[in-house]
């Protein structure tokens, strides 16, 4: 193996055993895993009454729009609803947090991580100002 694939190697390794990439993690599993719960089960309940109670999601509402029609068009609601709070959500919260956790595996090329073995505290205010220095003088 070459001694920068090497470097390449030690670097994704420091930024996976880094904090900042376990609070990234953390962050994205906390608002993942409970939507994807909440979602999946709303659908199978609406799956599930379409099967075993037929006779309540045929209900008429109003004119010949049951309550299985409502549900059914609240699925797509939801569906919406989810990937606009996630737009949202990734758009404040997540997304800083990866340009931190990217900013640092740029920056590392000079880091010696044998010895360090982590960032230290300050790496990644340090990271995200030179990127955006970095990104002003691309302007």
């Amino acid at each position: 193996m070459s001694n920068e694939a090497h470097d390449l190697g030690e670097r994704y390794i420091a930024v996976q055993e880094s904090k900042e990439f376990a609070d990234l993690r953390r962050s994205f599993r906390g608002f993942v895993f409970p939507v994807t719960a909440f979602f999946i089960t709303w659908y199978f309940a609406y799956v599930l009454l379409s099967i075993f109670a037929p006779g309540f999601m045929g209900t008429k509402v109003a004119g010949n729009v049951t309550i299985g029609l409502i549900f059914g068009l609240l699925q797509f609601v939801t569906t919406f609803a989810i990937t606009f709070a996630y737009a949202r959500w990734a758009n404040r919260t997540f997304d800083p947090k990866a340009d931190a956790v990217g900013a640092m595996m740029e920056q590392g090329a000079s880091r010696d991580f044998e010895s360090s073995g982590d960032w230290a505290p300050g790496d990644v205010e340090r990271a995200l100002e030179a990127e955006r220095l970095d990104d002003k003088d691309r302007r």
